[in-house]
C-alpha cells in the first residue's frame, strides 16, 4: 500500500538547521507533488511548501520563504525539506502529503488542502528552543 515515511526531525536550537524526509513507496513518485504541512501546538494546518513533479518548481508559504528549500530525489522516491535559520515559532509537527498530478496541485494546495491531497505522511516533531 501507499506510505509516506516523515522523518529527520528533532531539537535545535533558534539558528539551527534541520533536513526533513519523505520517503514514499507504494506510488509512482513522478505522478505525485510532494507538499509540507506542519501544525504548532494550539494552530490550525499550515501549509509549508509544494513541489510540483512535472518539473521540480516549489511554492513556499510566506512565513518559510528563504528559510527552507525543499529537493526531492526521485530515484529513491524521497522529498526532502531542507529548513536553515529555524525560529521558535516553527515548533510543529511536519506533514509530508502527496498529490497526484494530473494538474499542477501546487497553485492551490496550500488553500485547498483537503481536496487535493491524497495521501498524509505521519509526521515527524519539530522543536525549536530560543
Amino acid at each position: 500500500e501507499v506510505q509516506l515515511q516523515a522523518s529527520g526531525g528533532g531539537s535545535v536550537q533558534a539558528g539551527g538547521s534541520l533536513r526533513l524526509s519523505c520517503a514514499a513507496s507504494g506510488l509512482n513518485f513522478d505522478d505525485y507533488a510532494i507538499g509540507w504541512f506542519r501544525q504548532a501546538p494550539g494552530k490550525e494546518r499550515e501549509g509549508v511548501s509544494c513541489t510540483s513533479a512535472a518539473d521540480g518548481s516549489t511554492f513556499y508559504s510566506d512565513s518559510v520563504r528563504g528559510r527552507v528549500t525543499a529537493s526531492s530525489d526521485n530515484a529513491k522516491s524521497t522529498a526532502y525539506l531542507q529548513m536553515n535559520s529555524l525560529e521558535p515559532e516553527d515548533t510543529a509537527v511536519y506533514y509530508c502529503a502527496a498529490a497526484f498530478e494530473d494538474a499542477d496541485p501546487c497553485p492551490l494546495i496550500l488553500v485547498q488542502t483537503d481536496q487535493l491531497i491524497d495521501y498524509w505522511g505521519q509526521g515527524t516533531l519539530v522543536t525549536v528552543s530560543s
